[in-house]
């Protein structure tokens, strides 16, 4: 039987397409059963729509609830789906134990640098600005484990992206997505797969797959 997959966007959502579009060709033995964004103009809600996979808005609103309300509230509306395994591919939300504690080592992260380096928002941006004062030649992506902390959880695989010396923000920025694309689904593969043979359990071998310049 196909794994279940939550996908949680807040954005435009090509890794979501990444994911989608590994199930279709089988790629991945999964299937999305649930797309969850917290705004209601993520492109991520219409391209669920296209590939006929339920989708759900539910935007967090300060006025009136806590975050703690808001991510119980969340979690209630996802278990419901029954997903084996939520991906945040591009959330904006830092979910708290109210949300986590519902499914342990059943939620992973995509993240726009590596273990360690730039946490948070701007990842890219602050990544690029760092080469340019010459601090780092390369950054890359990965997929973790979400916990409470932000961007600090246990590694799952990541993928290297090395600069260019001519390389803009925006030339910088593709090759980082078109990484994000293909490890999103690496990731997903390695845990489906550790997960059902519960090998390494509860925790995923590291897997690093680098990307070098490639575009």
């Amino acid at each position: 039987m196909s794994a279940r997959l939550a996908v949680l966007v807040s954005g435009s959502g090509t890794n979501l397409q990444a994911l989608l579009d590994a199930c279709s060709d089988r790629r991945l033995d999964a299937q999305v059963v649930l797309v969850v964004s917290n705004r209601s103009d993520a492109y991520g809600l219409a391209r669920a729509e296209r590939a006929g996979v339920p989708a759900l808005y539910l935007p967090f609103d300060r006025k009136r609830s806590t975050r703690t309300d808001y991510d119980a509230a969340l979690a209630d509306r996802i278990a419901g789906a029954q997903p084996d395994l939520i991906v945040l591919a591009g959330w904006m939300h830092i979910l708290s134990d109210a949300f986590l504690a519902r499914f342990p080592q059943r939620v992973v992260n995509l993240h726009p640098a590596l273990p360690g380096q730039f946490p948070g928002t701007g990842a890219i941006e602050r990544a690029f600005e760092a080469y340019g004062r010459g601090e780092i030649d390369h950054s890359g992506c990965m997929v973790h484990y979400a916990i409470p902390e932000v961007d600090a959880g246990q590694v799952i695989a990541t993928m290297t992206v090395a600069f260019q010396p001519d390389d803009t923000l925006q030339s910088y920025a593709a090759r980082m997505h078109a990484a994000e694309h293909r490890l999103i689904v690496q990731a997903t593969d390695v845990w489906l797969k550790r997960h059902r043979t519960r090998a390494t359990a509860p925790g995923i071998a590291h897997h690093n797959s680098p990307a070098g310049g490639t575009s």
